[in-house]
């Protein structure tokens, strides 16, 4: 008989993708979706929609015999006028999953944390047993997600079975919002964006990432979090990468970071006051300052996590998002 799966965050990115992975493993899905929530990533798919949010007080009852519970539900924003907001999906949210888990029975919860939690190792590549101080964090989004990863593991600590996986930057299909990397992907492609800044992330195949979740349900160990990684890149040689894609040339010029620091400052403090609406989050610029280059050697020593070469994740982005109508006709 099929598990069946309680999954949290169906509608977006990674857990669109997540969806299916479990689909095409056996597994029965049971989504909680909000009602006011675009559910475009879920049509079509043979899944069980429950309507619902992370503080809804009947959750239990919801995941009545689930073998296991995905909670890849998180709000992101890098606005500062939402930290309180993300404070309440991401920690309380978070914490209401897990005691709903645990009063329904649920074997094995898998936690889709963030190597936001983990922080920037400066000038050095960061692993599982890296951890900056949570002042450090830059950002109410980062604070809330290493907070949502307290919950998790301090519930592992008093005996639930709780597996945390820490997802990189994720490149691929399904991206409807899109996130911030899909936003790059698609000013780039029309041509959009003349300059960038100097940085670095680890990207990462979000179709590895779906798989990763399989795997740490299956082998991982509770208590433990794990790297879900693919390639350490600079900006400019990803955009190369989607460059050669399509026949399009990375932008030459970069700008020094206190430039868009200095304009997102103004826009979020002084510009937002008088009704204009900031176009760049001040908290996102000041992470480019640093490179977030991550290690998932313990993922593939561990669970057995292999991800592929991220140029077929390009091709499979570029794609989604031309067919969506994200793109122009030039850029197609």
């Amino acid at each position: 008989m099929s598990k069946v799966a309680f999954l949290t965050g169906g509608t977006g990115f990674v857990g669109g993708n997540l969806a299916r992975a479990l689909l095409r493993d056996g597994w029965r899905v049971r989504a909680l979706a909000r009602l006011e929530s675009d559910r475009g990533n879920l049509e079509g798919l043979e899944l069980e929609v429950v309507d619902g949010d992370l503080l809804s007080p009947n959750l239990a009852d919801l995941m009545a015999g689930a073998d296991a519970v995905f909670h890849v539900a998180a709000l992101y924003s890098l606005w500062r006028r939402d930290r309180d907001a993300l404070f309440r999906s991401n920690v309380l949210g978070t914490r209401s999953i897990l005691e709903a888990a645990r009063n329904a029975g649920v074997a094995r919860v898998v936690h889709t944390s963030s190597v936001a939690a983990i922080g920037v190792k400066s000038g050095g590549i960061a692993d599982e047993k890296h951890q900056s101080p949570p002042e450090r964090l830059i950002g109410a989004y980062k604070r809330s997600k290493y907070l949502a990863e307290q919950e998790a593991m301090a519930a592992a600590r008093a005996g639930q079975d709780v597996v945390v996986v820490s997802p990189t930057t994720p490149i691929g299909p399904w991206d409807r919002k899109p996130t911030p990397t899909g936003d790059i992907l698609v000013r780039f492609l029309t041509g959009k964006m003349p300059v960038l800044v100097e940085t670095g992330l680890n990207f990462v195949d979000v179709a590895d990432v779906a798989h990763g979740h399989l795997l740490a349900y299956e082998r991982g160990r509770s208590g433990e979090r794990y790297i879900l990684g693919g390639e350490n890149l600079s900006l400019r040689e990803l955009l190369r990468r989607v460059g050669q894609a399509v026949g399009r040339r990375p932008p030459r010029l970069s700008i020094p970071v206190w430039l868009p620091l200095g304009i997102a400052w103004l826009e979020e403090t002084l510009f937002a006051r008088a009704g204009y609406e900031p176009k760049i989050p001040f908290d996102g610029v000041r992470m480019s300052r640093e490179s977030m280059f991550y290690d998932a050697s313990k993922a593939k020593d561990q669970l057995g996590y292999t991800p592929g070469p991220l140029d077929a994740a390009i091709r499979e982005a570029i794609r989604w998002f031309a067919e969506n109508g994200y793109l122009s006709k030039r850029a197609r």
